[in-house]
């Protein structure tokens, strides 16, 4: 497609939709996309979003998509309006999640998934908090294939693990970590203050008793030379 050198097109940072369509949707988009940021965090080459407008054909505005949360390995970090694939070394996110809400639609979520397996994505991971239901897709010989088994699952890009429990689904970093809300894990900060500020007590007792123990024995010795007893040769 040739365009026109005067001819401005417009690509909108915003698709006109909410992020979420209730408290649970956000809390896991948000969830899942800080917690990613934490993974990728000492990478200036990985770049986390969520809800963010992704174009992967330059001309085209009306080709889009917005990831609930999505992760570009190869990309800078930084602030985008949208994701221009184009002008991003033409590099495709290459893991997207999608957190459903009552009012997703079964042909609005099968519109993403052909999205997704035609513009190059490798994992896709579909969550429904209220069924708790998860569902995978990779891509395999070109197609994004239905993983059969999602029990302890672990992602080939990303290294964490998924844990589907009865009523609940954990994430795991690669080193054993859960991924943690903001309230938990401000909450971990503080116990271990706590704990740090609990073994700093104690050692300050500890100091504390030593030194009450090395003058009681600078007593004892002075007490003995004044009796004429060398408490060194006692």
């Amino acid at each position: 497609m040739t365009i026109s050198a005067d001819r401005q097109i417009i690509y909108p940072d915003s698709d006109g939709q909410p992020m979420a369509d209730n408290t649970k949707q956000f809390r896991w988009i948000v969830l899942l996309k800080e917690n990613l940021e934490c993974l990728f965090a000492a990478d200036p080459q990985v770049f986390v979003a969520g809800d963010l407008l992704w174009y992967p054909v330059e001309g085209h505005p009306e080709i889009r998509v917005a990831p609930d949360a999505m992760v570009v390995l190869g990309r800078p970090k930084g602030d985008r309006g949208s994701y221009r694939q184009w002008e991003e070394s033409d590099i495709a996110p290459q893991v997207v999640f999608e957190v459903l809400s009552p009012g997703n639609r079964l042909t609005e979520m099968a519109k993403k998934l052909q999205f997704y397996d035609r513009y190059g994505v490798e994992e896709y991971y579909l969550y429904d908090p209220d069924r708790n239901d998860l569902s995978g897709f990779q891509r395999l010989e070109g197609k994004l294939t239905v993983l059969d088994d999602m029990t302890d699952w672990v992602s080939p890009r990303l290294g964490i693990r998924f844990v589907l429990m009865p009523d609940d689904l954990l994430i795991y970093y690669p080193d054993g970590q859960r991924f943690l809300t903001t309230v938990e894990l401000t909450q971990q900060m503080l116990q271990e203050k706590q704990r740090a500020e609990q073994e700093k007590q104690r050692a300050e007792q500890e100091k504390q008793r030593a030194e009450q123990e090395a003058a009681r024995a600078d007593r004892l010795a002075a007490q003995l030379r004044a009796l004429g007893v060398d408490p060194d040769g006692v």
